[in-house]
């Protein structure tokens, strides 16, 4: 166990410790990556020569391959995590997604890009679900909140950073940036040590990275249910009404064209407010949950507004993505709290696992988006699917237990 600090002092001394900084550096590249192609996906498909009428279905073609990556990523790296270690996972997912962004900038057919978002995919799905199991093994209970929203904010700004970037450069060029930063910080993560409360059960016989433990215990396989459903608004809004905004807002019927670049950016600026505000108030109020209802109810509110308030400016459009971000910022809590509920043996796995089969849940959502189009219509589709991902979450998290003041040295037995 480690020893609980004495003084504010020894606190801060704790939270900014290396692991932490550099899992957030991490996650600042790993988001820059993923929202990159969300706000050069236009301009880039146009490059490749696909005409307006597929810019669309092409995109959705190209995301749906990148969370394939990121969902067969996420159970390899996870078990990887807790088999091997945190770090492997760190140090194994940056180095691929790393290469993989700069192959992104040399694509020139569509096939291609598909097969590098796939690849970058299968690199992503490790990197926050690592650093969160690090950040909250190697800080004590009371300040481990603090951790993983220094490392969500970070990530954040990743995302703001991409729309910078791609507005200064040539898509392609964005792309090389992204795996260069990767490969500079892969240089970092050399003086980076390994969680002690892992090393502990490491050295135990104990079974670790077992997939099949989440399925083969009902109360295990229910917590880990209720873990994926409550983020799937957070990627509702995210991979479909954000991704797509230029659809949305012709189907607004604003006079001007909508940026996806600018949505992206404006978006994920205020869910950088809304990590560093969740996470401040879950610390306030000693509790995840509460916290956590009150963004998801926050967050419907705001698309309800989205897709029913008439929009008649850009400038409001815009305004309500900012809010819609804000809303968003409880990726942080939600993160934290898949690692909390389970035992260092399977701490990685759940924590890798999670975010990613959440974000994977983008497939099945942008079909069932895309379905509901032809039927009533890009406005009421989207609706219906993101009332569909807020009723799910709120019953997940009304029977998730409550991990604020959980112990995190224990293991899952069979």
């Amino acid at each position: 166990m480690i020893e609980q600090p004495k003084s504010q002092e020894s606190l801060r001394k704790q939270l900014l410790q290396l692991p932490v900084l550099v899992a957030a550096l991490g996650y600042l590249v790993d988001m820059y990556d993923l929202f990159l192609f969300s706000v050069v996906r236009v301009p880039s498909l146009k490059a490749l020569g696909v005409g307006a009428d597929q810019l669309l279905p092409d995109g959705i073609m190209l995301l749906n391959w990148q969370m394939a990556g990121m969902l067969i990523g996420g159970i390899f790296w996870g078990v990887l995590g807790d088999k091997r270690g945190r770090l492997s996972v760190l140090f194994g997912s940056i180095l691929i997604y790393s290469l993989a962004n700069i192959g992104n900038g040399f694509v020139t057919s569509l096939p291609q890009y598909a097969a590098l978002r796939f690849v970058a995919g299968l690199g992503l799905a490790g990197e926050l679900g690592a650093g969160v199991t690090l950040v909250t093994e190697v800080l004590p209970k009371q300040i481990r909140g603090y951790g993983t929203t220094i490392v969500a904010t970070m990530g954040v700004l990743g995302a703001i950073m991409a729309y910078f970037v791609a507005d200064l450069f040539e898509w392609r060029i964005s792309y090389f940036v992204g795996g260069g930063l990767g490969l500079m910080l892969l240089v970092l993560r050399m003086n980076v040590f390994e969680s002690k409360i892992f090393e502990v059960v490491k050295e135990r016989q104990v079974k670790r990275g077992d997939l099949m433990m989440l399925f083969n215990d009902r109360k295990r396989f229910l917590k880990y249910l209720q873990c994926i459903l409550v983020g799937l608004p957070i990627w509702f809004v995210v991979g479909i009404l954000v991704t797509f905004s230029p659809e949305f807002g012709q189907a607004m019927g604003l006079t001007e064209p909508v940026v996806a670049g600018k949505a992206v950016m404006l978006t994920f600026t205020g869910q950088v407010f809304g990590d560093i505000a969740s996470g401040l108030l879950s610390q306030y109020f000693k509790s995840r949950k509460k916290v956590m209802g009150s963004f998801i109810a926050l967050s419907l509110l705001f698309v309800l507004i989205y897709l029913l308030a008439p929009l008649k400016s850009l400038s409001m459009f815009y305004l309500v993505c900012i809010f819609l971000g804000i809303a968003n910022g409880y990726w942080a809590l939600f993160v934290t709290i898949a690692a909390e509920l389970f035992g260092t043996n399977l701490r990685a796995t759940v924590a890798t696992t999670v975010p990613n089969f959440v974000r994977g849940a983008v497939i099945p959502l942008t079909s069932l988006f895309v379905y509901g189009k032809g039927q009533v219509g890009t406005l009421n589709s989207a609706l219906g699917v993101g009332l569909l991902t807020a009723a799910l979450a709120f019953i997940a998290l009304y029977f998730m237990e409550e991990t604020f003041r959980k112990d995190l040295n224990y293991v899952e037995t069979d």
